[in-house]
């Protein structure tokens, strides 16, 4: 199986403006994300995809595989997408797998992507992430920690920013002793086929209302299969999570 690990990386981010090029401990953050990807021995390739070319020149000086996409693009999967197209009309390059590792987990562990790679063994899984049971009521609590909702199958119902099931009648007690709650991992594992496809489909209403792409797919009938990891993830959106690295693990 020929997997490649694809990290979408733009400057012009809204919340936090040239944030792939931010230096934490030394490094910037989007090296530190491709070292961590690199130590998984399952990607046969990894590259950075990006609009910009201080990070594209930034990838190139510290030795790593870079690649321009589209300036119009809306999210990391399209980003994902383009590249795949552009390998393929310039050299032939075709990928069993297609993991799409997020540019603003600077601490991601490689074992999650070997976990995303995993999910694929199975013949009938096109599309997978990972989620991480939720221990903390401020993590349920907290809109930018998406809630995973899944079947007897490990495949995802729903996501959303609340949490869910509401527990009817028992609104003054602590949701996290109620329920098993789990918050997504925000990595993605695809076909190319399903990738293409996915890509095609026109934004849908609950991907509006939640402000998550993935709601779309599962909106037209695509189903995503779910691993549990261990491994806490460590997202900076905004410049007030760099505090989130303060306790960085190790």
């Amino acid at each position: 199986m020929k997997i490649i690990g694809i990290i979408p990386a733009r400057y012009a981010s809204t919340r936090f403006p040239g944030k792939p090029l931010y230096i934490i401990d030394g490094k910037s953050m989007i090296r530190r994300v491709y070292e961590q990807a690199s130590a998984c021995s399952l990607l046969a390739d990894l590259l950075v995809a990006t609009d910009d070319e201080r990070i594209e020149n930034h990838v190139k000086d510290f030795g790593g595989q870079v690649i321009m996409t589209s300036g119009s693009i809306r999210s990391g999967t399209e980003r994902c997408n383009e590249v795949i197209k552009k390998l393929f009309q310039k050299n032939r390059e075709q990928y069993d797998v297609v993991i799409n590792i997020q540019g603003d987990e600077p601490y991601i562990h490689p074992l999650q992507i070997a976990h995303i790679a995993g999910c694929f063994q199975d013949r009938d899984v096109t599309l997978a992430t990972l989620v991480k049971k939720i221990t903390s009521e401020e993590d349920l609590k907290n809109p930018n920690v998406v809630k995973v909702i899944l079947d007897n199958h490990s495949r995802a119902i729903y996501f959303s920013r609340i949490a869910l099931p509401y527990f009817r009648g028992k609104e003054d007690q602590n949701g996290i002793n109620l329920h098993t709650f789990f918050k997504h991992v925000g990595i993605y594992g695809y076909t190319p086929a399903i990738l293409h496809e996915i890509t095609r489909l026109p934004e849908s209403s609950l991907e509006k209302a939640e402000s998550l792409e993935q709601l779309r797919w599962i909106e037209n009938g695509y189903s995503i299969y779910v691993r549990e990891t261990e491994f806490e993830s460590i997202a900076i959106d905004t410049p007030d999570d760099l505090l989130k690295i303060t306790n960085k693990p190790g």
